[in-house]
């Protein structure tokens, strides 16, 4: 039974902001949800979630998990049905761009804590569609921000590298990202490859942006790790530690 409905509206009077707030019946939402959820209306799914009233921890986002490596043909509906057997969801996006095209990562947000840690455990690492998906804890903007402040780099190292892949091909991947001032695959004395390599950016920020997007992805069939290339004292140091424990 349907209570009452109520449309949000933008600062100008004439301008929807395409959500709003419906009030049913406990006993009838799971029916709603089932049926009508991501149905189009106007050419455009809907989505339809519970809304959430415990501010508290929408701001703390304690409850919502990042997905990425996505098939590209996963959609919004298929997210949510692999995620809703871990609890209630109260969002669940696909990342799109203007032409509406998934990104290949998006983003869930459970009602309660518990449920996205289990989500977490139970899905990271799994394949879909014959891709190797990556689930963890979101992390706010701001914090990431904050994060990469305090390490600021500009060299990234790269491993599991194929035995073909070139240097043009980690300039053409990486270059996606920002300047590249050099690119390198290291080689043993009779050409054959090492399989790692390392990539110099410009822009500190570019390179930590290459290292959060290409980390976990596979070319070649070759899950790729991308990470910070640390300088011979940095490596060192984990050693020095562990033998003093």
């Amino acid at each position: 039974m349907l209570v009452s409905t109520t449309a949000a509206q933008s600062t100008s009077p004439t301008r929807s902001k395409e959500k709003g707030l419906v009030i049913i019946l406990e006993e009838n939402s799971a029916t709603v949800l089932d049926v009508l959820n991501f149905t189009p209306l106007n050419n455009k799914p809907i989505h339809i979630m519970h809304s959430n009233r415990d501010h508290i921890m929408q701001r703390s986002g304690a409850a919502n998990i990042f997905v990425k490596n996505l098939d590209k043909s996963i959609s919004n509906k298929q997210l949510f049905d692999i995620f809703s057997a871990f609890g209630r969801i109260v969002s669940c996006k696909i990342a799109t761009d203007v032409s509406g095209q998934s990104k290949g990562y998006g983003f869930v947000q459970f009602e309660q804590e518990e449920a996205a840690r289990n989500a977490i455990n139970e899905i990271n690492g799994i394949v879909l569609n014959d891709k190797q998906v990556f689930v963890g804890p979101f992390i706010p903007k701001k914090e990431r921000l904050n994060s990469l402040d305090k390490t600021k780099f500009s060299n990234v190292f790269v491993k599991n590298l194929s035995e073909s892949t070139t240097i043009e091909d980690l300039e053409n991947i990486f270059g996606k990202y920002g300047k590249i001032t050099s690119a390198i695959v290291m080689r043993e004395e009779d050409g054959k490859s090492k399989h790692f390599g390392f990539v110099n950016f410009e822009n500190p920020d570019d390179a930590a942006r290459a290292v959060q997007e290409l980390n976990g992805q596979k070319f070649d069939n070759k899950e790729w790790y991308v990470g910070k290339a640390l300088k011979k004292s940095e490596r060192k140091l984990p050693l020095k530690v562990e033998a003093s424990t």
